[in-house]
Parts: C-alpha cells; sequence; structure tokens
C-alpha cells in the first residue's frame, strides 16, 4: 500500500463537471489520473445544459421550514415547480422521510452553513482556476437576482438574509426600481414583481463550455479519459476495492472516486454503501437572443415558479422545475410549458421561443443539501457526488477538498458535516447495480 502524500493512480468513475475538476486537481497533485465515463465525452449527462449559474450565495437546502405545505400547493398549481410522480422504488421514499426531517429551523441553518462554506471556497478555487487557465465559457461575473413577485416573499427572504450576514455573504435587497437597476430588460414589466434579493459575488456561464475546457487542459496535464466504457460494478476484498469491472475489462488503480452524479447511488449500493442520493430531474430550454434590450444581463431566479433565467452571450438558457420520479428521462411537452413561461413573462422578446432546444437532466439530492465528499468504509474508496442543482456552483471546491484528502493533505475548509458518516451506518443491502445500459 502506498503511503499518504506519494504519486498514486487514481480513477475518477464519471466525466461530468464533478469528475473533470476532481481530475484536474488530483493531476495538479502530481497524481495519474484516469476518468472513465459510458459516454463519448465529457459533460454529456446533468451536466450538459443546466441553469448556468455560479451561485454559492443562492446555496440552500431544499428541505425547509414550510416546505412540505408549500409542496403540497406547488403540485396542484397549473405551472408546478414541484411534480411527484409515485414508482414502487422504496428509496424514494426514504430519501423523502430524511428530506422531511431536516424541514426544520435547526437543520436548515446548519444545513445552509454547510453549503455556503463548500460554495464560498468553490467560488474562490474557480477564480483561480480561470486566472490560471483563461477558459472561456460565455463566463459573466455580474451577480444573481432572486425576484420576488410578492410582498409575502420578499419577507420570508429575511430568513435566509440573516444566514447570509452570519456567513459573511455580501448581499443586497433592492425594491423594484433596484431590480430593474441591475436588469433593465426588466422595465419592460414592472407589474410583474416586487423586489428582489442581489448578490453580487455570483457568476454565470456555460457549464459544457466549461467542463470540455477544462477537460482538455486535464488531457494536456497527462489525465487519460476512458469514455464509451460501461461500469458494470466494483471488485472488493476486505476493506479495499481491488477495481473496477467494466465493458472494457478490471481496470485498477490505488485509489478511486466515485462521481457519477444521481447514479452513484446504485453503485455504491453494491458494495453495502448507503449514500442517500436521489435523482431530482430538471428542465431547461436554451434560446436565441434577438433583442439585447429586453434581455437579462446576468440570471435572474422567478421565486414564485423555481425557474431560473441566465444569459449565456448570445443565447439565454432558461431552467429549474422539479420532478421526483426516478431514472425516468422523459421529456413532456408540459413540463417545457412550465419553463418558457417564466422567460416569455419576465423578459418579453428577448429571445426567440420557436427555436428553443429542449432538454432534461437528473440533479444528484441528497436530503439535506450538503453534498457528500470525503472517504468511505473502504480505505481506498472516496466520494464527491450528491451536489443537487449546484453542481457547478460548488464543483471546483468539492474537487479541490476531494484531492487534498486523497492526497493526504489537510484541506483548506472544515470536514465537519461533510462525509457520509454524517448519515450514520453507511451499510446497506448488496443490490444488483441498475445505472449501466
Amino acid at each position: 500500500m502506498r503511503e499518504e502524500g506519494q504519486t498514486m493512480k487514481v480513477m475518477i468513475l464519471g466525466s461530468g463537471v464533478i469528475g473533470v475538476t476532481s481530475a484536474w486537481y488530483l493531476a495538479k497533485a502530481g497524481h495519474e489520473v484516469t476518468v472513465v465515463d459510458r459516454q463519448p465525452e465529457a459533460a454529456l449527462e446533468t451536466s450538459f445544459a443546466n441553469a448556468g449559474q455560479v451561485s454559492p450565495g443562492y446555496s440552500a437546502p431544499w428541505a425547509a421550514p414550510g416546505v412540505p405545505l408549500k409542496a403540497i400547493k406547488w403540485m396542484m398549481q397549473d405551472l408546478a415547480p414541484l411534480r411527484l410522480s409515485p414508482t414502487t422504488d422504496p428509496s424514494m421514499y426514504s430519501w423523502l422521510f430524511k428530506m422531511l426531517m431536516n424541514c426544520n429551523e435547526k437543520s436548515y441553518r446548519t444545513n445552509k452553513a454547510r453549503m455556503l462554506r463548500v460554495a464560498e471556497y468553490s467560488r474562490d478555487c474557480l477564480k483561480n482556476l480561470r486566472d490560471e487557465l483563461s477558459l472561456d465559457y460565455d463566463q459573466r461575473t455580474q451577480g444573481t437576482l432572486q425576484l420576488f413577485r410578492t410582498q409575502k416573499q420578499v419577507d420570508a427572504s429575511l430568513s435566509d438574509i440573516a444566514i447570509l450576514e452570519e456567513c459573511g455573504v455580501t448581499y443586497e435587497a433592492l425594491d423594484r426600481d433596484g431590480c430593474m437597476k441591475v436588469e433593465p430588460g426588466l422595465r419592460h414589466v414592472p407589474s410583474k414583481f416586487v423586489g428582489g434579493l442581489r448578490l453580487p459575488g455570483d457568476e454565470t456561464g456555460d457549464c459544457f463550455k466549461f467542463t470540455q475546457a477544462l477537460a482538455k487542459a486535464c488531457e494536456e496535464a497527462g489525465v487519460v479519459f476512458q469514455y464509451d466504457t460501461e461500469i458494470d460494478g466494483l471488485l472488493t476484498t476486505g476493506d479495499r476495492i481491488d477495481g473496477v469491472r467494466t465493458s472494457e475489462g478490471l481496470l485498477t488503480a490505488d485509489r478511486y472516486l466515485v462521481a457519477m452524479g444521481s447514479y452513484s447511488s446504485l453503485l455504491l449500493k453494491t458494495i453495502g454503501i448507503n449514500a442517500p442520493i436521489y435523482p431530482v430531474k430538471g428542465y431547461s430550454i436554451t434560446i436565441p437572443l434577438v433583442d439585447e434590450d429586453k434581455a437579462p444581463q446576468s440570471t435572474v431566479m422567478d421565486e414564485t415558479f423555481k425557474i431560473a433565467i441566465t444569459r449565456l452571450n448570445d443565447r439565454i438558457r432558461v431552467g429549474g422545475t422539479a420532478e421526483i420520479c426516478g431514472y425516468n428521462l422523459k421529456m413532456p411537452a408540459d413540463r417545457q410549458r412550465n419553463v418558457n413561461h417564466s422567460v416569455s413573462d419576465l423578459f418579453p422578446g428577448a429571445g426567440d421561443l420557436s427555436q428553443a432546444s429542449f432538454w432534461t437532466g437528473l440533479r444528484p439530492m441528497t436530503p439535506d443539501g450538503t453534498p457528500i465528499l470525503g472517504g468511505s468504509k473502504f480505505r481506498n474508496l472516496f466520494i464527491n457526488s450528491g451536489h443537487g442543482t449546484l453542481g457547478w456552483t460548488m464543483s471546483t471546491g468539492s474537487a479541490k477538498y476531494i484531492a487534498d484528502v486523497i492526497s493526504g493533505h489537510k484541506p483548506e475548509i472544515s470536514s465537519e458535516g461533510l462525509g457520509i458518516d454524517r448519515y450514520g451506518s453507511a451499510r446497506a443491502p448488496r443490490l444488483k447495480a441498475q445505472y449501466a445500459g
């Protein structure tokens, strides 16, 4: 067994934004890194067409006081931001129960603080990475505006503001005129909103372009990407992983990192690790910009419909909604209508909706919102997964953190509450993996 701190062969399972950023930092630490993925390129699944936000200030768990009642109301709305489709999968109900147990003020404050710790660190890592590599990914650094349509939403934001203040996150509470000053396109619809909460430290960009550009930089740094390779399972002996069973045969390394998004939990279950990561399906559209004067400048979060509207240079990305329906990747037409509504209502005429490209992806959610970062009951197996809607926001910080852990270095942020041990036992029934294919 190699000593901590020495150069090791590290195998990363997954080539989304989490896997690729992890590969970068591990290669920078001097390790021999291989990334394995079933897709022909990096970032072709959940990282492909997300909402385009790097929003540390907006990091908050979905499990919050009052959410169960809100969820019932949302599901009865015509343009529902949340939809629950019952399945026979017991892990869905286990996950929902755990989430409900976190819907209290104490848990919310604890979980939000943990998420902010990772997200703020990640933003700093992203800035350093961007300066080092001069990556181009349609990035903008003009903040995020959470837009409130009602006074009730303004009042409810005060509890979030208190936590932002405790964590030292810069914010601006804006009235209607203030919102139109930072987002001039909103002046065409002043009756649609009453105020907003701006987080000037947030950024935007195209996650797919970012991940693809970083993957090229990784290859130049010596990282090997093994695409078109199905991951069939893990081979174990005692408390160690001996290899990864794949469509290309058994692959071996000194250390293994699971970064497979929503599919991480399915793989981990096969070796007795219960990681409560469940897919929450989201949708997006990407439309060409047709009128600069009517378009958003950065990201506007429509608080009522839980939709993010993001400017990507000559395109507008609109993403959101949440559907709990297992690993279902179907794209019903009515869900596109939900996403279309916010952009046409707040920025009418800004983009050409007739040319919209529709997409769906599975967000890997934990019941408390915080990703699972760190080791496992197997000495050479590590986890970097469960980032939910904040995968890109937390990617660089999570990657730098896990690279330090794998390398035997002390992480630059506290490890408190980030590991799988916060859920108690890491053991689970040995089930057949369902992620391959």
